[in-house]
C-alpha cells in the first residue's frame, strides 16, 4: 500500500478505475496513430507507384514534425488548462481527415504519372526544408528569448503559410491540365482489366513454364506496347496447345517478387525476414540513442538536454526527406534495389555510435546528427521496398508487420542493454564514492545518500552500449547487403530498362 501514498482503502478502487481509463484512452490513441500512418501511406504509394521514395520520405517526414507544429500551435492558443492541449490533439487531427477524404481517392492508369512530377516533387523538397529551418529558429528563438504572445501568433501564423504553400501544386495541375502522349493512352482496356484482375483472384492461376524458353530475345528490345502485344499473341498460342495437350502447364505456387504478396506468403520469403531484422537492428540501435539522449548528454556533462532532443527531431526528419529522395536516385537512375540506401544509412549510424563510444568534444552534436539521419532514413526506405517487393494490394498488413521491429528492438536495446550497462556503471561509480568516504573518515559522511537514485557520469556509461549498437548496425548492413545481392533481378525487372532474366 505504500505506492498509493496516503490513499485509503475507500479512495483505492476509485484510483484503479481512473488508471484503467488511462490505460484503455492510452492504447486507443497509440493504436489510432498506426491508422493514420497506414491510411495515409497505403494511399500515397497506390496513387504514385512510380514516385514511391519521395512520397514516403514527405510523409514520414511530416510525421515526425507533427509533435513540433502541435507544440506551437498550442503556443499561440495560450491556454493554462492542459485538457485544451489533449482536446486539440484529440479534435484536430479527426477534423482534418474528414475534412479531406472526400478529396482523396484512388488515381490509375497515365495519371498515376506526369511530366511535371519532377519539378513538384522538388518544389515540395524545397518546402519541407524551409519549414524544418523554421522551426528549429522559432524553437531555438522561443526557448532563448521570452516573447510575447504577439510574435508567437506572428510565428503561427507564417508556420501555417508555410503548411499551405504545397496545396499551390494539386490546384495548379486542375486548372492547368497536362498533355497526354499518345502512348500513355494506349494502356489496358476495361475487359483486359478485368480480366487481369481474374486471374489475379483466381486460386487456380496458372503459368506457361515454356514460355520464357520459347520467347525470342529479341521481344525484350521491343518497345513497352508492342512487346506486350508479342507477349500476348504467343500466350495465345501457348494456351491453344495447352488445350490440345501439346504443351505441359504446371500450377502456380505463388507469386513471384514484384508482385502482389499476402502476409501469410511474405512471412515465408527470405527476403521479407532480411528486411525486418536489417529494420529492428537499424531502427532499435538509433531509437536506444533518442531514448537516452537525456541521460547521455548529462553524463558527457551536458547542461540543456533539450537541445539534443530539438536537434534530433530535426536530424530525422531530414534523414527522412532525404532517404526517400537518395534512394528514388538510386532505382530511378541506375535500376539498383532501394536497400543500397539502408545499407548506406546503417553505415553512418555505426560511425555514430562509435563517436558517443569516445566520448571526444563535440562528439556528442555530430553523433547526433549521424544518428538521426541514418534512423529518420530507414522510415523512408522501409516501406518503399517493401511495397516494391511484395506488392501494394496488401501493402497495410506488411507495413505494420514491419514496423514491430522498431519497440522490439526498442525493448531490446534500451530496455535490457542500455538500463542494464548503465545501472551497472553507475552502482560502480556510488560504490567506489562510498568507499572513498569509508577511507577518508566521518568528515564527509552524510554527503552521500544510498536512497538517491543511481546516476552515472563519464564517457564509460554508455560507452558499452554504443560498441554494442555500433556492431548490430554492422550486422544490419551486412544483411541489407545481402538483400541487396539477392533483388538486384527484381530492380532491374522494375526499373530497367531490359530484363532477361525471369524472376523466382
Amino acid at each position: 500500500m505504500a505506492g498509493f501514498g496516503s490513499l485509503s482503502l475507500a479512495d483505492l478502487p476509485l484510483c484503479l478505475c481512473g488508471l484503467m481509463q488511462m490505460c484503455v484512452l492510452i492504447f486507443v490513441g497509440t493504436n489510432g496513430e498506426t491508422y493514420f500512418n497506414t491510411v495515409a501511406l497505403v494511399s500515397c504509394v497506390q496513387n504514385f507507384p512510380k514516385s514511391r521514395g519521395p512520397v514516403v520520405g514527405i510523409l514520414k517526414g511530416f510525421a515526425g514534425l507533427g509533435g513540433a507544429i502541435l507544440t506551437q500551435i498550442y503556443a499561440m492558443i495560450h491556454s493554462p488548462d492542459h485538457a485544451s492541449l489533449i482536446f486539440m490533439v484529440a479534435v484536430g487531427p479527426a477534423m482534418v481527415v474528414i475534412a479531406v477524404m472526400f478529396i482523396v481517392r484512388p488515381v490509375g492508369g497515365h495519371r498515376q504519372v506526369g511530366p511535371t512530377d519532377g519539378i513538384s516533387f522538388t518544389f515540395i523538397y524545397s518546402v519541407c526544408l524551409l519549414l524544418a529551418a523554421y522551426l528549429m529558429g522559432v524553437m531555438l528563438v522561443e526557448d532563448l528569448v521570452d516573447l510575447n504572445h504577439t510574435f508567437i501568433t506572428i510565428f503561427t501564423v507564417i508556420l501555417f503559410i508555410l503548411l499551405l504553400i504545397p496545396i499551390a501544386i494539386p490546384m495548379s495541375l486542375s486548372f492547368c491540365l497536362e498533355p497526354r502522349a499518345p502512348e500513355e493512352e494506349t494502356l489496358l482496356c476495361e475487359p483486359q482489366k478485368q480480366e487481369l484482375d481474374r486471374l489475379r483472384q483466381d486460386p487456380s492461376e496458372v503459368i506457361f513454364s515454356e514460355l520464357e524458353d520459347e520467347k525470342p530475345k529479341e521481344v525484350d528490345l521491343l518497345p513497352a506496347s508492342e512487346r506486350q502485344k508479342r507477349i500476348a499473341q504467343l500466350q495465345a498460342k501457348l494456351f491453344q496447345a495447352a488445350a490440345e495437350g501439346a504443351v505441359r502447364v504446371r500450377r502456380r505456387r505463388g507469386p513471384h517478387r514484384g508482385e502482389d504478396f499476402t502476409l501469410m506468403q511474405a512471412l515465408i520469403k527470405a527476403d521479407f525476414w532480411l528486411i525486418f531484422f536489417s529494420l529492428l537492428l537499424g531502427s532499435g540501435s538509433g531509437l536506444t540513442v533518442i531514448d537516452n539522449l537525456g541521460q547521455m548528454s548529462q553524463s558527457l556533462g551536458y547542461d540543456n538536454t533539450h537541445i539534443f532532443v530539438s536537434m534530433i527531431s530535426i536530424w530525422n526528419f531530414l534523414g527522412r526527406i532525404g532517404g526517400g529522395y537518395f534512394s528514388e536516385v538510386i532505382v530511378r537512375d541506375h535500376a539498383y534495389p532501394r536497400p543500397v540506401a539502408m545499407a548506406v544509412a546503417q553505415l553512418i549510424m555505426a560511425v555514430g555510435h562509435l563517436l558517443f563510444a569516445m566520448g571526444w568534444p563535440g562528439a556528442m552534436h555530430i553523433g547526433t546528427l549521424l544518428i538521426g539521419l541514418g534512423y529518420g532514413a530507414h522510415w523512408a526506405i522501409v516501406p518503399a521496398a517493401a511495397s516494391e517487393l511484395f506488392g501494394l494490394k496488401k501493402f497495410g498488413a506488411l507495413y505494420n508487420f514491419l514496423t514491430l521491429a522498431n519497440p522490439a528492438g526498442s525493448l531490446v536495446f534500451s530496455g535490457v542493454i542500455a538500463s542494464s550497462i548503465y545501472d551497472h556503471e553507475a552502482e560502480k561509480q556510488a560504490h567506489q564514492q562510498l568507499q572513498q568516504q569509508q577511507n577518508w573518515g566521518s568528515i564527509f559522511s552524510g554527503t552521500f545518500s544510498v536512497d538517491e537514485p543511481l546516476k552515472c557520469e563519464g564517457a564509460i556509461c554508455f560507452y558499452l552500449t554504443s560498441l554494442i549498437m555500433s556492431g548490430f548496425c554492422i550486422i544490419a548492413f551486412v544483411l541489407s547487403m545481402i538483400l541487396v545481392y539477392r533483388t538486384k533481378i527484381v530492380y532491374a525487372h522494375l526499373y530497367g530498362k531490359t530484363s532477361t532474366t525471369r524472376l523466382t
